[in-house]
């Protein structure tokens, strides 16, 4: 278990991490959200010791990381997949870590295998691509078969085969009651991975709570209607309640408050004709932009297209 009490980072006049706490409970992937600036790398850096809090604390099953005596037989992380020796072959790398923690050599062996690097276990890992090191990353995580797991971006690098395999290597993890982590930014595939949501902006908790609690208290989804009929149909929406938004696509409404069964009766009594009907819940994606809209540290500027490009592609 994982818990974070008061914790508080400042880099002179910065607030990092601001008085934040949670908790990370076991049996269960828990993903860990916030733009860029939320302070989340901070919050995974104090965690493992890599930075000292300025007040409060995190701790792992009540323990300070600093305080473990051979702490890869009790956390695995992987926070910046390149932190190698570029000369040393993946096999070494992962030899020297593990006798520095007095793991078996035999354990080197089970990992590499474990991530698919067998055949390239004798070669320097600075020549490796992005997705290798992510794997050798996560071989090094998991080295000391620890209880916890903290992966940082994960899938970064990784081909679509990579991708659904972490996917299914965390939520296992998790499954034999280990606390599992994880941090990222690809909304799409944390939907598919985590079980719960720790969700932070400006180093201040923004949401903890489940991954289906908060899409539901997301953005209302809404129908897409496509009918001959739209002005009159918008009407009668209307009438019945409904919120109605003209689509990009001619003929299409964006319908919200109204099912697609309701939408159909009312198209039935007043004899009107659909040409399309598709129900569009919330997202995870919609319900983190609308949590996290207010606390954005590095925002963007939308520029009109005239400004962007020509005709020829080319800048103005």
């Amino acid at each position: 278990m994982i818990e974070a009490r008061s914790l508080t980072k400042l880099y002179g006049t910065t607030r990092a991490v601001d008085d934040l706490s949670f908790t990370v409970l076991p049996g269960r992937v828990t993903g860990f959200l916030g733009p860029n600036g939320a302070g989340k790398s901070t919050t995974m850096r104090m965690l493992v010791g890599l930075d000292l809090p300025t007040s409060g604390a995190i701790t792992l099953d009540g323990r300070n990381y600093r305080d473990l005596r051979r702490p890869l037989h009790h956390v695995g992380a992987l926070l910046e997949a390149r932190a190698w020796h570029g000369g040393r072959s993946a096999y070494n790398h992962l030899l020297c870590l593990a006798q520095s923690n007095g793991i078996a050599r035999r354990r080197v062996d089970e990992v590499l295998g474990l991530v698919g690097l067998q055949s390239v276990a004798g070669k320097r890992a600075g020549g490796f691509s992005l997705g290798m090191g992510q794997r050798l990353g996560i071989a090094a995580a998991l080295l000391g078969d620890p209880p916890v797991i903290i992966c940082d971006e994960p899938v970064n690098g990784l081909d679509p085969e990579g991708i659904a395999w972490i996917r299914t290597l965390l939520r296992s993890l998790a499954a034999e009651g280990r606390t599992v982590l994880v941090s990222s930014h690809l909304m799409s595939e944390m939907a598919l991975t985590a079980d719960h949501l720790i969700v932070i902006g400006q180093g201040r908790l923004v949401a903890d709570a489940g991954i289906a609690e908060v899409i539901a208290a997301g953005p209302a989804g809404h129908v897409l209607l496509r009918t001959p009929q739209p002005d009159r149909f918008a009407l009668v929406l209307r009438d019945a309640g409904a919120q109605v938004e003209p689509d990009d696509e001619p003929g299409a409404l964006r319908v919200i408050g109204l099912s697609r069964e309701q939408i159909g009766d009312l198209a039935t009594a007043h004899q009107m004709t659909i040409h399309g009907l598709v129900q569009h819940g919330t997202s995870l994606e919609a319900a983190y932009l609308e949590l996290t809209r207010a606390s954005t540290v590095y925002g963007h500027v939308h520029l009109p297209a005239e400004a962007v490009s020509n005709e020829s592609g080319v800048r103005p």
